[in-house]
């Protein structure tokens, strides 16, 4: 197989860099690099060069990430979805414990009076102001039943909470996760009508941002908590503020500082340490370098933002060739005929399309030369031909 190398935009764990297979290296020089892999650095204003193939995020957010640009330059984006999901349970757990009882209070205060010699004596008289209340028996409503969610509703139920899960899109796998214990409604504003705490877990898009409405927050309970771990731009962070100032929230637990709620009433926020874990940071970097390393030197992508998921395994055949094209009508015919003037024979192939693009995998019966994959590359709606394993 091919020698290639792989640039890191940011501190990346080694137990995901350390486990690619040998003639794989690190390089400081993007420009000869075949993968990036990426945390939180921002790569809206990088020049890709020409020997890139593919990048990967550590993580689940790809906002940092010129998605467009990428597609259309052939360069397939992955993320690292569920690898983070443990440690972001976790602290959603913590955020509701947080919220139901005065806990950074009651330390705040012992931390200012520590120079009391009878601190606890006066912290006897003092915790009186800390009380709060126990989250068994109370009702959870998770919108968002997938790898995080369905996880922060098991554990709410373990912990004696009632769980109400809300997912038009919940799939096969989550489902088949997801405790009995867990009932289901088909609306969102039923969820919150019903629900003492409300906790968000769906990706940022069109379709979601804002999901939390003043409107749907209007139809909360009094005195309900809302704890978002997901990210900003799901909610009305205006409408949580007003709500907040008004009591209708008695908390809002986020792990987004921003400017609107960073000194809101009542919000308790969080510098963003959902995936803040040791645990978190090496599952990422390991999945991440999974993803890189199939792609690269199989043409095979799973949990692909950009490209759809395609597996043909490991080449048993001479070569194989991975097109990255538009999902047009006839491309797929476009590129077999191709194949068949050029006397190549296909003996295995697999073709999937997701949105507007699409990959196709070929295993022929001799090596590809590489001007007939320049040919190949000429045909109009590709947007990337790779010569994978010559």
């Amino acid at each position: 197989m091919k020698d290639r190398k792989i640039y890191c935009l940011n501190n990346i764990s080694a137990v995901g860099t350390d486990s690619f297979r040998e003639g794989y290296e690190l390089t400081d020089n993007l420009d000869e690099a075949a993968g990036i892999m990426v945390r939180s650095a921002k790569m809206h204003d990088m020049d890709f060069p020409a020997s890139l193939r593919a990048v990967a995020r550590a993580g689940a957010g790809v906002n940092n990430i010129p998605l467009d640009r990428c597609s259309e330059a052939g360069i397939v984006v992955f993320n690292t979805p569920g690898a983070n999901a443990n440690s972001v349970k976790e602290l959603v757990v913590a955020g509701m414990l947080l919220a139901s009882r005065d806990i950074i209070g009651g330390a705040k205060w012992v931390a200012d009076n520590a120079d009391d010699p009878d601190v606890g004596k006066a912290a006897e008289k003092a915790k009186k102001a800390f009380a709060g209340h126990e989250i068994a028996g109370k009702t959870l409503g998770v919108v968002g039943l997938g790898a995080i969610g369905w996880r922060v509703a098991n554990a709410a139920v373990a912990l004696g909470m009632k769980v109400i899960g809300y997912d038009p899109y919940v799939s096969v796998k989550s489902a088949w996760h997801l405790s009995p214990q867990v009932t289901y409604s088909t609306s969102l504003e039923d969820l919150v009508a019903t629900s003492d705490f409300v906790t968000v877990h769906v990706p940022a898009g069109e379709k979601t941002n804002g999901m939390i409405s003043a409107d749907v927050i209007a139809r909360m309970r009094e005195g309900a908590v809302l704890l978002n771990f997901a990210r900003n731009t799901l909610v009305d962070e205006e409408a949580v503020v007003a709500a907040l100032e008004a009591g209708k929230l008695s908390r809002y637990v986020t792990d987004f500082a921003t400017p609107a709620v960073a000194a809101a009433p009542h919000a308790i926020v969080l510098p963003h340490l959902g995936a803040s874990t040791e645990e978190a940071e090496d599952n990422c970097a390991l999945m991440a370098a999974e993803e890189l390393q199939d792609y690269l030197d199989n043409g095979n992508i799973t949990n692909s933002v950009n490209f759809p998921a395609i597996n043909l395994g490991v080449c048993e055949t001479v070569s194989r060739v991975c097109v990255l094209h538009r999902n047009v009508p006839n491309m797929l015919t476009q590129i077999t005929g191709f194949f068949g003037k050029a006397g190549l024979n296909i003996e295995n192939l697999a073709n999937k399309s997701r949105g507007d693009y699409a990959v196709t995998l070929l295993d022929i019966s001799e090596t590809m030369p590489r001007d007939t994959a320049e040919q190949l590359s000429a045909i109009d709606g590709v947007l990337r031909v790779r010569r994978i394993t010559d």
